[in-house]
């Protein structure tokens, strides 16, 4: 296979991912409002643990018919993996709950550096001007969008900060754990899902009765909430699944670039299906910029020098080399 075609494979791989992951998540997101907006469903921490519960069902059912191989991940990295998951789910519902909206928004848009810093600290990734500057109008556009009103207190920063980074590390780790073992996006899911549907499941109704003083166990549950409650089970199973994908053949720092666009999309359908009285001038011309940083970006990266590891090797403790992440890993985006 030529050079060519093969850049034209993975370019048609790299767009496909990533559409796989802005529908799941848009979708997942649209079904959680109506979730917790109309049908009162507030426990957000308890349903993500269901999100994982359904996952892990799936992988082991697959597992079962031999479409996913075992893979043996050490038990240290399960665990840093999960307390980086956890840690970000807490971190970033409290943040929502202590700080206001305009704030929260700062916060998810700091994740950017953050994840940068990661990759620059740890994989000696270095960025061109280009680049640089591509993300920062990424954040101008999205921050013009989204941040209104900014408060903060003590405690409410000391959360956003656990979720931010917590949030960054989680990511980097999605794509470590598949370099270090050379695994694809569903093993690692099959061996991580378990583990954190675990731990949220012990978790989540204590935290969600700390968030919202509501158990989980005393909701009026009716067939529409049940229905609602396995749809956004049944699209998380996706989500997870994109991610873990998208994160293997792209890195932290493009999928949180990219995942913005998720951000806008959201606004748009927000404006559609829920209402049109926040669209005004500021929102349009925030989207604009976001879009135009993003395109930016997406060229910036891919030129020569743009983003690139430079002498970074990444020890294997076993040899998976039959499923790979993808047919070029880390080079371009």
């Amino acid at each position: 296979m030529s050079s060519a075609s093969k850049g034209d494979r993975k370019a048609t791989l790299d767009a496909a991912s990533w559409l796989f992951n802005v529908v799941t998540s848009v979708g997942i997101i649209l079904v959680n409002k109506a979730l917790m907006a109309t049908y009162g469903f507030s426990f957000a921490t308890t349903l993500t643990g269901l999100h994982f519960v359904t996952t892990t069902l799936l992988t082991t059912i697959l597992k079962s018919l031999g479409y996913i191989q075992s893979a043996h991940l050490q038990s240290s990295d399960i665990i840093k993996f999960v307390l980086f998951a956890n840690f970000s789910i807490v971190g970033m519902n409290v943040s929502l709950m202590w700080n206001s909206v305009g704030f929260y928004q700062i916060a998810k848009l700091s994740m950017i550096p953050v994840s940068c810093f990661l990759e620059v600290v740890f994989d000696n990734v270095r960025y061109s001007r280009d680049t640089k500057l591509s993300i920062l109008l990424v954040l101008l556009g999205v921050a013009v969008c989204t941040v209104t009103d900014v408060s903060v207190n003590a405690k409410g920063f000391i959360a956003a900060v656990v979720g931010v980074w917590s949030t960054a590390l989680q990511q980097y780790y999605v794509h470590y754990l598949q370099r270090k073992y050379s695994i694809g996006s569903f093993n690692l899911l099959g061996q991580t899902a378990p583990a954190q549907a675990a731990s949220l499941l012990l978790v989540g109704p204590f935290l969600d009765y700390w968030l919202t003083n509501k158990r989980v166990d005393a909701y009026g549950y009716s067939l529409t909430s049940i229905l609602f409650i396995i749809l956004s089970c049944s699209i998380a199973v996706g989500t997870n699944l994109s991610q873990f994908i998208c994160i293997g053949r792209f890195t932290a720092v493009s999928f949180q670039v990219l995942g913005h666009m998720k951000t806008i999309l959201v606004l748009i359908l927000g404006f559609i299906f829920f209402g049109k009285e926040g669209l005004n001038l500021q929102v349009i011309l925030g989207m604009v910029i976001a879009i135009a940083g993003m395109i930016w970006y997406g060229n910036a990266s891919s030129k020569p020098g743009g983003k690139e590891r430079r002498s970074f090797s990444l020890p294997k403790t076993q040899d998976y080399s039959s499923l790979p992440v993808s047919s070029e890993p880390d080079e371009k985006v």
